[in-house]
């Protein structure tokens, strides 16, 4: 077992990771940037270094800073959390080059599962369902038309290294395909230096459902279930929860047996997320795998009673997993709390924290690195909480979500918690029914 993890992160999943950490015995390393000395994962800690001024590129993105923290400090293993270089190949590579345990996928199944195009050419040889489209990169506008045709419309662009909904268009009609194309690359090449694209065919009301695998260093692989996360702004998640109000037991299985299926095929290491489009029918398509741990990997933890983070470090330490798959046995729903401003198009709203007060109570869970007094840096993500509630049905878990919204108190800054609690009496979230475009009819009251 490992004797000392450094965790590349910041903000709540780096706490997350100290905390089990400690429980198995692990001294850790905080590294942070000159923003974020008053966080609280510095503190709780057993070391910390400072790796950099606050933009990502010159701290947390800064990988020779990290090798070098972590070379300091003798860790043994790294633990990237999400987002940063958590599926950063190169970064994998350079652990392992050190001597350095990266705890996540190695950089050839970062590189095989992080490009949209070759994950689907590799799921379609396992077997995987996959969305009609192109098997890779279009060569050129005339083979995208040819596509979209044999799809049929509607259809949907999108780039290969795309991120965040950039470089993706929707397209209704032929007669909008070129424009799209021409955006859409132009769009890509700016963000991310790749206007590579590749067409799907558009999934009519779909939901965004992901299964929760686990893979070991042995080839065996299980799945902990669904998660749906269909409510979500941007292609960014605001609320997840599990099991899906839309899941049939058939389903389940079927999803289930497909996500342990890709992750056998590629021989996957560690905790992995094999994401779906559900057509209204309940047809699933392979979306993307996330070759790291999930913002919203507490909800499965609560209804299997199962800690993640803890199988990450097994799993990296050559434990073998036991095999069996799990099924939720409660209701569980995470709130993502942004420092945003809901009644102003969720505007960015970084500033110091004068009152803090979290819910608690039977079943209520608190995922946070932010306290009275503290200073949200504005050069990093918004969201600076994640608050899950847990109960026996979705209709307990719903009034739970709404008591503890309503007892949690942050002043100083502007925040999503008006926007969940309303969001908690919306008759098609209170009926189940929504699906990924429900944030484009939502209207904030008062």
């Amino acid at each position: 077992m490992f004797k000392k993890i450094l965790i590349a992160n910041r903000g709540e999943i780096a706490l997350r990771v100290i905390r089990t950490c400690k429980e198995m015995g692990i001294k850790t390393v905080a590294v942070y940037s000159t923003a974020d000395a008053e966080s609280l994962h510095v503190k709780f800690a057993d070391e910390a270094v400072c790796i950099g001024p606050a933009p990502s590129s010159e701290s947390y993105l800064k990988m020779s800073n990290i090798i070098a923290a972590a070379e300091i400090t003798n860790a043994d293993a790294i633990h990237p959390g999400y987002g940063f270089l958590a599926e950063n190949a190169k970064f994998s590579n350079l652990c392992a080059e050190h001597g350095i345990k990266f705890i996540g996928a190695t950089g050839a199944m970062i590189d095989q599962m992080g490009d949209k195009a070759s994950a689907k050419a590799t799921m379609i040889a396992a077997g995987v369902p996959c969305i009609p489209g192109s098997e890779g990169i279009i060569p050129d506008y005339k083979e995208c038309e040819k596509l979209a045709d044999e799809a049929g419309f509607p259809v949907m662009l999108k780039a290969t290294a795309g991120g965040g909904g950039k470089g993706m268009r929707a397209v209704w009609k032929k007669e909008d395909l070129k424009d799209a194309w021409d955006s859409a690359r132009q769009e890509a090449k700016a963000a991310f230096g790749n206007d590579g694209m590749y067409l799907e065919k558009l999934i009519e009301e779909p939901r965004h459902i992901e299964i929760q695998v686990v893979g070991d260093s042995f080839g065996k692989a299980c799945h902990l279930s669904e998660r749906d996360c269909s409510v979500q702004r941007r292609h960014q998640k605001l609320t997840e929860e599990t099991p899906s109000p839309f899941m049939t037991d058939e389903l389940r299985d079927a999803m289930g047996e497909a996500a342990v299926k890709a992750a056998e095929f590629i021989k996957y290491e560690g905790a992995g997320t094999v994401e779906f489009l559900v057509d209204k029918h309940r047809n699933f398509y392979f979306m993307e795998m996330n070759t790291r741990i999930q913002v919203e990997h507490p909800i499965t933890e609560e209804v299997v009673d199962y800690d993640l983070i803890r199988e990450q470090i097994l799993v990296a330490a050559g434990v073998p997993i036991s095999g069996k798959n799990y099924y939720p046995q409660m209701h569980s729903i995470e709130c993502r709390i942004n420092a945003e401003d809901p009644f102003n198009d969720f505007r960015p709203a970084p500033g110091k924290i004068t009152t803090f007060h979290a819910p608690g109570g039977h079943g209520v869970r608190m995922d946070t690195h932010v306290y009275a007094g503290y200073m949200i840096p504005p050069n990093y993500d918004s969201m600076i909480a994640k608050l899950i509630v847990t109960a026996q049905t979705r209709e307990e878990a719903i009034n739970k979500m709404k008591r503890a919204l309503d007892e949690f108190v942050i002043e100083g800054v502007k925040t999503t918690i008006p926007f969940h609690r309303q969001l908690m009496e919306h008759p098609d979230y209170l009926s189940g029914n929504y699906t990924t475009k429900f944030m484009e009819d939502f209207k904030m009251k008062g």
